[in-house]
C-alpha cells in the first residue's frame, strides 16, 4: 500500500483538474442524469429509482440531482477488505493506493514454456500464489478467464482458487448473482459464520457497466445481491474515449461520472451505507487500430483526472496501471508500466487493477505482475517523500564529523541505510564485471529466475481442512456433479 499526501509531511502528488472543474464536471453529469437520463436494464434497480422519485421511459430513466446527492451522503469513503492471513487487510479510502492483477483476459503466458494459451483450471491459483509472494501486490484477482469449465461457472472456479491460494484480500467478479451466492457460501466457510464474514468480509465484488450512459441487467443484480449481504461492492467501466464518448477527455469524465452516480444511487437505495468504490478505464481509442490503447499517456491521464473527481465527491476510486500493449516482457511493457504506476500513485487512487495484464489486456502475464512489483516498490519510495526532522537532519552528527569528513562508518547514519536508500532486487546496479560473473542477464532473465523461484517455494497459509472441503462441494454442486 502506497500513502500519498501524507500528513505528516509533503510527499510527490500532482492534480489534474481544480476544484472549479471538478465542480464544472459533477454538474454537468448531474444535468445529464436528469435531462438526457441512463439506460438501466434491471428491473429491480428501476423500480428502486422510480419509487425514489426518477422518470422513467421504458428503460431510460432520468434521475434528478437530489437521489444522487442523497446517495453521495451515505455512501462511506472508506471501508476495508480483510485477508485470511493477520495483517493483510486492506483500507481502501482516497490517497491509501492497493495494487492487484487484472481479469478476464482471454490469453495467459504460461510460465514454464512461455506459450500463448487460453487461461485455464489453475492459472487463478498460480496468479495467487505469485501475488501473495511478491509485497507490493495488495489483493488478488485472477488474471485471466478460465477457458476449460462451463463459461458462467468461470468466476467461481477462480474464486476457490484464489481462495486456496492467498492470505491477501480478494477482489472477484461473477456472470450472474448466482455466482455471487456461490462464492458468499464459500467465503462464509473460511470465516467460520455469517456473522464473521459480516464484521470483516474476505472479498469484494468487481462489476462493470457498458458506455455509453448503460446499466446491463446482469451486473446491476450481482451489485444489488452483494449489497444486500453486505460484500463491498466496486464499479468500473469505460468509456473508450472516440468511440463511447467524443474524442475528448471532459466529455468521456461526464459519461463516466453520470454512470457511476446513478450505478451508486441505485446500491444506496437497495442497502443504505453500502460499502462502494467507483473506478473507470477511460482509455482513448488508437484511430489505426480501432483498439483502446491501454499503455497511452490518455489513460493515465483521464484516470488521474477522475481521481480527483472521486475525491471531491468523498469516494474509493478504482483506477488501472501495471498494464502494456506490448505482447511480452520487453522495454515498451517496463515504460507504459512504470508511467502509469507512478500517475496512480501521485494521483491517490484507492484501487488500482491489472498489474499484469498485456496486449490491451488479452494477456494474463506473471512475468509483467513480477516486474510491476519492482516498479510498485521503487514509487513507494517516491511517495514516502522526506521526512525533515531534528532527528532526520543530524546537525549534531554533521557537527561532529565537521568539513572534509566520511560519515560511512557513521553508525547512526548507516543504521537508516536500508530506509532511506532503495534497494532493487530486479534492476541491476552491480558492476560490469560482477554482472557478466551473474551470467549477463537481461531484466527479463532476472524477472523469469525470481518467478520460478516463487513458484517453487512460496506456499500460502493452507485453507482449514473443513473449509477446504466445503468449498468442494460447493463447487461440485454448481456444476451439478
Amino acid at each position: 500500500m502506497i500513502r500519498a499526501n501524507y500528513s505528516d509531511r509533503q510527499t510527490p502528488q500532482f492534480r489534474v483538474l481544480s476544484d472549479r472543474q471538478c465542480g464544472e464536471l459533477y454538474r454537468s453529469a448531474l444535468e445529464c442524469l436528469q435531462q438526457i437520463g441512463v439506460q438501466v436494464n434491471n428491473t429491480e434497480a428501476r423500480d428502486l429509482l422510480i419509487a425514489a422519485g426518477a422518470r422513467a421511459d421504458g428503460s431510460i430513466v432520468r434521475v434528478p440531482p437530489h437521489l444522487v446527492k442523497e446517495a453521495l451522503a451515505v455512501t462511506s469513503p472508506a471501508f476495508t477488505v480483510w485477508g485470511r492471513d493477520a495483517g493483510r487487510e486492506m483500507h481502501v479510502a482516497p490517497d491509501r493506493v492497493h495494487f492487484g492483477p487484472g481479469l478476464t483476459s482471454t490469453y495467459f503466458l504460461d510460465p514454464t514454456t512461455g506459450e500463448r494459451r487460453r487461461s485455464q483450471r489453475g492459472d487463478p491459483g498460480m496468479t495467487a500464489r505469485v501475488a501473495d509472494a511478491l509485497p507490493g501486490i495488495d489483493y488478488v484477482m485472477g488474471l485471466g478467464l478460465i477457458s476449460d469449465v462451463q463459461a458462467d461457472l468461470a468466476s467461481v472456479y477462480e474464486f476457490a482458487e484464489l481462495l486456496a491460494n492467498t492470505g491477501k484480500p480478494i477482489i472477484a467478479w461473477a456472470h450472474k448473482p448466482a455466482n455471487v451466492a456461490a462464492m458468499y457460501r464459500m467465503a462464509v466457510a473460511v470465516a467460520g459464520s455469517e456473522q464473521a464474514l459480516a464484521e470483516r468480509p474476505l472479498f469484494a465484488l468487481f462489476s462493470t457497466y457498458p458506455s455509453p450512459l448503460r446499466h446491463s441487467d446482469e451486473d446491476l443484480a450481482n451489485l444489488l445481491w452483494a449489497a444486500e449481504h453486505g460484500i463491498p461492492v466496486v464499479y468500473i467501466g469505460g468509456p473508450t474515449v472516440g468511440i463511447e464518448s467524443p474524442v475528448t477527455g471532459a466529455s468521456a469524465l461526464v459519461i463516466h461520472l453520470a454512470t457511476v452516480l446513478s450505478g451508486l444511487t441505485i446500491v444506496q437505495l437497495k442497502r443504505r451505507g453500502a460499502a462502494m468504490a467507483v473506478g473507470t478505464v477511460p482509455s482513448a481509442m488508437d484511430m489505426r487500430t480501432l483498439r483502446p490503447a491501454y499503455g497511452s499517456p490518455e489513460m493515465s491521464l483521464y484516470s488521474a483526472a477522475a481521481v480527483d473527481l472521486a475525491r471531491s465527491l468523498g469516494l474509493p476510486f478504482m483506477g488501472t496501471a501495471g498494464a502494456s500493449e506490448s505482447k511480452l516482457l520487453d522495454a515498451q511493457a517496463g515504460l507504459e508500466s512504470a508511467i502509469q504506476v507512478l500517475m496512480s500513485a501521485l494521483s491517490g487512487a484507492a484501487l488500482v487493477h491489472d498489474v499484469g495484464f498485456l496486449d490491451c489486456a488479452d494477456i494474463g502475464s506473471l512475468p509483467m505482475l513480477v516486474l510491476t512489483d519492482e516498479i510498485i516498490s521503487l514509487v513507494k519510495r517516491l511517495m514516502r517523500g522526506i521526512e525533515v526532522n531534528p532527528e532526520t537532519i543530524m546537525l549534531d552528527l554533521i557537527a561532529q564529523i565537521g568539513p572534509g569528513g566520511t560519515f560511512l562508518d557513521q553508525p547512526r547514519s548507516v543504521s537508516l541505510a536500508r530506509r532511506e536508500i532503495w534497494v532493487p532486487t530486479l534492476l541491476d546496479r552491480a558492476p560490469y564485471a560482477l554482472w557478466e560473473q551473474d551470467g549477463s542477464t537481461d531484466t527479463a532473465a532476472r524477472v523469469g529466475r525470481k518467478l520460478r523461484k516463487i513458484l517453487a517455494t512460496h506456499r500460502p497459509t493452507p485453507l482449514p481442512s473443513s473449509a477446504a472441503e466445503e468449498i468442494a462441494a460447493i463447487l461440485a454442486e454448481v456444476a451439478g456433479e
